[in-house]
């Protein structure tokens, strides 16, 4: 039995066990309700024991019925007809009496019912109740201590026709540091020759994507040593300490299989900064002292290396990311247009395409896109292709396929005014013959008008070049592409809309980041400023130096609007063409964008 089946038996026995013991909890108290339901009511006239005896004693009794282990008789009185109830203190001393009476020669019916077994029953399980409960709940609590057990283990059998590095494009630099990784684990002794220690820990930092878990698997493959893999999420519980008890478990598992890679997806769910909080803050704080603990405890001889990916690296407390635990830490950024390429080519394994279809082509027009982009744009074409009935996945699927993912999901069947029509139509008309009348932006694609995701319409633009570094002017002129649209409808409609929401928030975002992270504004000078992990950091400069900020960037936002407005102007018969284009056909691709511009 693997590792992931036992896991899984082990989580239906936790669930049998809830099961169970919730089941239990009803049949009992359903029992108990049967057996108040069923026992000898008690009458709104109950007859006092004293009286009872009283009545005894004066002859007034004409029957007494009991069963026998109950505390209740019935008692039925000379001339009435209502039958009473008594409690009986003691049922015995009770029985003795009557008996007595009778032998005196007082005459009454007295009939005693033997015990109904049903009733028993109820009495004695209602009796256990308590007890039951309080076994099941600590059963439940060590096994819940069980699950301090976590982490699949994958031994080297059953990774051996997995993932490997040629399964991994567009990453060179960061596999070659991987393989020098699985040098260490096939053959330490080559390195402890030289006086090399192994690395305790190797950091995957990058963006949500780029490939980070899918490295860690080739790892794996490649090494064919266990490998034992863990989310961060899985150390926090809501039990308290069960995270650093997971932990040394965790690593008490590697000891018993090394040489061994131990790998930890999103390590920032246990690994962030610690605080001096209470409550489940404390809680992570345990969990990442005993992490700290593990990782700088490793004896010599073990060769457990140590693999982490997480998003935000940031965050992450200094104590972890310190030479001993973690050695090395590799950034994975976004594939080149290469690298893209060589991603396509994996992913089109096992798919029919035309010959229309060329790869490289896919790889120029989508810069900025991570490998699960690229692997999804390319899944997506074969279900548009399957869904259209083609032969074979076409240039065209492919375009949808884009779109699909980057825009939205196209709807030809929402109803929209002429006005809207209209409006639409300028916005990304403005769009589009701003950004053709700046020099640092990028050129048009395609211009549509039919509502995709919760546009309604788009201008999409060519990413044919990857750039890593972006200059102040481009950021200046990518804010008045932005407001091109709103520049648009003020122009030509005299009015605006909400429909520039979104290119506004995006332009704000800019223009803010210009100002306080990358130091672009003249009379602050080049200052950085990170509200996000400190958000005292602009209080400590200052209310003056915060309104300076704001004017910063509302000078920004206007200059853009302003120059916006001014190419509109300018090339009003183009944006003219364009809007009267886009109401006729609905899209416009680059080559007919160009010839409207020409004309």
């Amino acid at each position: 039995m693997d590792e992931k089946q036992k896991n899984n038996n082990d989580k239906k026995k936790q669930y049998i066990l809830l099961t169970v013991l919730g089941v239990l909890i009803i049949v009992l108290a359903g029992i108990a309700y049967l057996f108040m339901m069923n026992t000898d009511k008690i009458d709104d006239k109950e007859l006092a024991y004293t009286e009872l005896i009283n009545e005894i004693n004066e002859g007034n009794i004409e029957k007494i019925e009991m069963t026998v282990g109950s505390t209740t008789a019935k008692i039925k009185l000379k001339g009435v007809e209502e039958e009473k109830t008594t409690i009986i203190p003691s049922t015995q001393a009770f029985v003795e009496l009557i008996q007595q009476k009778l032998e005196d020669g007082n005459e009454f019916e007295f009939i005693q019912k033997p015990t109904n077994v049903f009733v028993t029953i109820s009495t004695t399980l209602f009796s256990l109740l308590p007890t039951l409960l309080l076994v099941a709940l600590i059963v439940l609590f060590f096994k819940m201590q069980g699950l301090g057990d976590k982490g699949k283990v994958y031994d080297s059998e059953t990774i051996k026709s997995k993932v490997k590095f040629d399964d991994v494009a567009g990453l060179d630099e960061e596999k070659h540091e991987m393989i020098e990784i699985v040098d260490f684990l096939k053959n330490p002794e080559r390195f402890n020759k030289m006086g090399a220690k192994i690395p305790r820990g190797v950091l995957l930092c990058g963006q949500p994507g780029t490939g980070k878990t899918l490295i860690a698997k080739a790892i794996a493959g490649e090494a064919n040593v266990p490998f034992i893999s863990m989310s961060g999420s899985e150390f926090i519980e809501m039990f308290a300490g069960l995270g650093a008890s997971r932990v040394r478990k965790l690593f008490e598992k590697a000891r018993k299989v090394s040489p061994c890679i131990i790998f930890i997806d999103e390590i920032d769910a246990i690994g962030s900064r610690r605080t001096s909080s209470s409550g489940a803050e404390s809680e992570n704080n345990q969990t990442l002292n005993q992490l700290l603990v593990e990782m700088d405890g490793f004896d010599t001889d073990e060769t457990i290396i140590v693999l982490a990916a997480t998003n935000r690296p940031e965050m992450l407390d200094k104590a972890l990311l310190r030479p001993g635990r973690f050695d090395r830490r590799i950034t994975i950024g976004l594939p080149d247009m290469r690298g893209r390429e060589e991603i396509l080519k994996i992913h089109a394994k096992g798919k029919k395409f035309a010959e229309d279809v060329n790869l490289k082509s896919i790889a120029e027009d989508t810069a900025g896109f991570t490998g699960a982009e690229l692997a999804n744009i390319l899944n997506e074409s074969a279900i548009i292709a399957t869904i259209n009935e083609h032969e074979a996945i076409t240039n065209k699927d492919i375009e949808e396929a884009v779109k699909k993912v980057t825009v939205g999901l196209e709807k030809q069947s929402r109803v929209i005014s002429e006005k809207d029509k209209k409006l639409t139509a300028y916005h990304e008309a403005g769009h589009a013959i701003v950004s053709s009348q700046l020099e640092t932006q990028k050129g048009v694609k395609e211009v549509s008008i039919i509502p995709r995701g919760l546009a309604g319409g788009y201008t999409m633009y060519k990413s044919d070049e990857d750039k890593y570094y972006i200059s102040k002017t481009e950021m200046e002129e990518k804010l008045v592409a932005l407001l091109g649209g709103r520049a648009a409808e003020k122009i030509v409609l005299n009015d605006i809309s909400t429909g520039a929401s979104n290119d506004i928030e995006v332009a704000t975002g800019i223009a803010k980041n210009m100002i306080t992270k990358y130091g672009m504004s003249e009379s602050l000078g080049p200052i950085s400023i990170n509200t996000e992990q400190d958000p005292y950091e602009l209080q400590m400069l200052g209310e003056k130096f915060g309104d300076a900020i704001g004017a910063e960037v509302k000078i920004l936002l206007d200059n853009a609007y302003i120059r916006a407005q001014k190419l509109i102007h300018e090339n009003r018969d183009k944006l003219d063409r364009v809007a009267e284009a886009l109401l006729e056909k609905e899209v416009i691709s680059a080559e007919e964008f160009q010839e409207l511009l020409a004309r």
